[in-house]
């Protein structure tokens, strides 16, 4: 049967902030019977007591269709070898591990897409993977609470396995934050589509796609911000258990990206508005590097720290999908 709902976002820049005109949600429909998702084996993975989570987050939609997020190294690719997983499709920005992979005999898929929405074509070109690539087959994005599941349920309903409702059902359990709204949005105006449809779609299935602009500078910005947890943790210091991580040097990268993803061209379609709060982010990640530069006290650096987070919170709320 062919899409009776088409979805076609209107993506102005890739990664941090984009419009989105997903279509609203069809009207309720019968479809295949809902899926219950198994609990996430996390229990059954094994890890070292304080050893990052091998899968974080890990759901899954259907016997053959399960996200989460990015895998914890050889551990983690361990263990989606263990579930079973033979295929590997990351929908985060960053370049994946394939070598990683490769070596737990997985294949990696590379197909990145935005916050704000997974796009018609992208759509059909997860939904083509799921239905050519060997299964089950694990989506992940970075931490695996929004991109992974919303694409594995916009695939899923592409492919008829299961409903929209059930997909939109399935965000929630992943713990989907509901401020992401064109994520839901397009799960919810998904429809099965014909098999001609699919075949349509690109079959190529890269291992890895370069990122560029303003989606290559927020994943060093994601980056950046996970360093700064790490040495806040340290109070402030190089966390002995991470001597490659300087202080102040995170905290520039930080507002080097910030300052970078303003350069993208896209970026002044956006407007004013974006431009402000991209400005105020960048001038609060200056503010803590020069903190830490000066020595400032413990109290000074955290309070400077949560305003660039605030500040780049709101950024996010106010470009990253609002119709």
């Amino acid at each position: 049967m062919a899409r009776s709902t088409v979805v076609v976002p209107s993506v102005i820049a890739g990664g941090l902030a984009l419009l989105v005109a997903c279509a609203a949600p069809a009207p309720e429909r019968a479809g295949p019977a809902p899926t219950a998702v198994r609990p996430a084996p996390a229990a059954e993975l094994g890890r070292a007591e304080g050893a990052p989570e091998p899968l974080p987050n890990l759901h899954r939609l259907t016997d053959d269709v399960l996200s989460g997020g990015v895998p914890g190294g050889d551990a983690g690719f361990a263990a989606l070898a263990a579930l079973g997983v033979r295929t590997v499709i990351s929908v985060d920005g960053a370049t994946p591990d394939v070598a990683g992979a490769a070596a737990r005999g997985l294949r990696y898929v590379h197909i990145p897409i935005t916050y704000a929405e997974v796009s018609e074509a992208q759509t059909l070109e997860l939904a083509r993977a799921l239905r050519d690539l060997p299964g089950p087959v694990y989506l992940h994005c970075h931490h695996g609470k929004h991109r992974s599941p919303a694409a594995a349920a916009a695939a899923a309903v592409a492919l008829g396995l299961v409903s929209a409702e059930r997909g939109v059902d399935f965000l929630r359990e992943a713990g989907t934050a509901p401020s992401y709204e064109g994520l839901y949005a397009c799960v919810a105006a998904a429809t099965p589509v014909s098999q001609a449809a699919l075949d349509l779609a690109p079959a190529d299935f890269p291992a890895a796609r370069e990122a560029e602009g303003i989606v290559a500078a927020m994943i060093e910005v994601d980056l950046a911000f996970e360093h700064l947890v790490t040495v806040r943790g340290a109070g402030w210091t190089v966390p002995p258990e991470h001597p490659d991580l300087v202080p102040a040097a995170e905290a520039g990268r930080l507002a080097d990206n910030l300052r970078l993803s303003g350069e993208d061209p896209d970026v002044a379609a956006l407007g004013e508005g974006f431009a402000r709060r991209l400005a105020a982010s960048v001038d609060e990640a200056s503010a803590l590097e020069a903190a830490i530069v000066r020595g400032a006290p413990r109290a000074e650096l955290d309070a400077l720290y949560a305003r660039v987070r605030v500040s780049c919170k709101d950024c996010h709320a106010a470009h990253r999908d609002r119709r």
